[in-house]
């Protein structure tokens, strides 16, 4: 019995160490977003990577879901006769909440995974060390340009990912299930508010943060050569996607529980 408590007050501790650091990792990294040097060229080369190699990907599973969550919306609702909220269900399902969870995944696996390798190969070279000595700070050149950039993208991936989105849940509407076209733009616009796409946008800069923030730190940490750098890749993917839906909870309930 002993034994087993021990177990679980030792992995309660390291939950709570580990908590820390990472707290404490991210109020540093946000403390020198805001100060200077910038690097600009680094930002700009870290938008492009996390932003535009991202897109076909997000705008491929926003339109799928689209797709799909029209067909599924129908064959439901056509038990009720209310086939007529199907646009309003695929609007809002992707504006709020498929559109940011999976385009956050999505990048998670995508980018998540290329910081924690990238960094975390860079620390078992030494290369981390090697900036230091030539008095570059870490933090300034490796951990900031990818947490702006993955905070500010996400929201432009989420806005495509939107149109993308509602646009496939219209062409099988319209194509598949016999929907009138003017009837289903009217009744998309009709029901869709602005707090809708906010929150979405809201929860894409969110999850882009902590994207950023969890590959960079597991790679920053990682040890033990290339057996190393593997275990933080891994880890930043898991810990990034579990934080996605937890947030995704919180923020929802921020802005819609009443």
């Amino acid at each position: 019995m002993i034994g087993f408590l021990r177990t679980i007050g030792a992995g309660f501790l390291e939950f709570i160490a580990t908590a820390g650091r990472i707290t404490i990792f991210a109020l540093t990294a946000v403390m020198h977003c805001f100060r200077p040097p910038f690097y600009f060229r680094l930002i700009g080369r870290q938008m492009i990577d996390i932003g535009y190699y991202s897109l076909p990907v997000v705008g491929m599973t926003t339109l799928f879901s689209g797709m799909v969550l029209a067909l599924q919306s129908y064959s439901g609702f056509a038990r009720f006769s209310a086939e007529s909220a199907v646009a309003t269900v695929v609007v809002l399902s992707i504006t709020r909440e498929l559109a940011p969870v999976l385009a956050g995944l999505m990048v998670a696996g995508r980018v998540g995974a290329a910081m924690a390798a990238e960094i975390g190969t860079m620390r078992v070279t030494e290369q981390i060390d090697a900036l230091t000595t030539l008095s570059t700070n870490p933090f300034k050149y490796l951990i900031v340009p990818r947490v702006l950039a993955a905070t500010l993208m996400l929201p432009v991936l989420v806005a495509v990912g939107d149109v993308i989105g509602v646009f496939g849940g219209y062409v099988v509407s319209i194509y598949n299930l016999g929907f009138n076209p003017a009837a289903y733009i009217k009744s998309t616009i009709e029901y869709l508010e602005l707090i809708d796409v906010v929150s979405g946008l809201v929860k894409a800069a969110a999850f882009g943060f902590l994207i950023a923030l969890m590959g960079c730190y597991h790679g920053f940490r990682s040890r033990g050569g290339a057996q190393g750098v593997g275990a933080a890749t891994t880890n930043a993917v898991v810990s990034a996607s579990i934080l996605i839906l937890i947030f995704n909870y919180i923020i929802t309930t921020l802005f819609f529980a009443k």
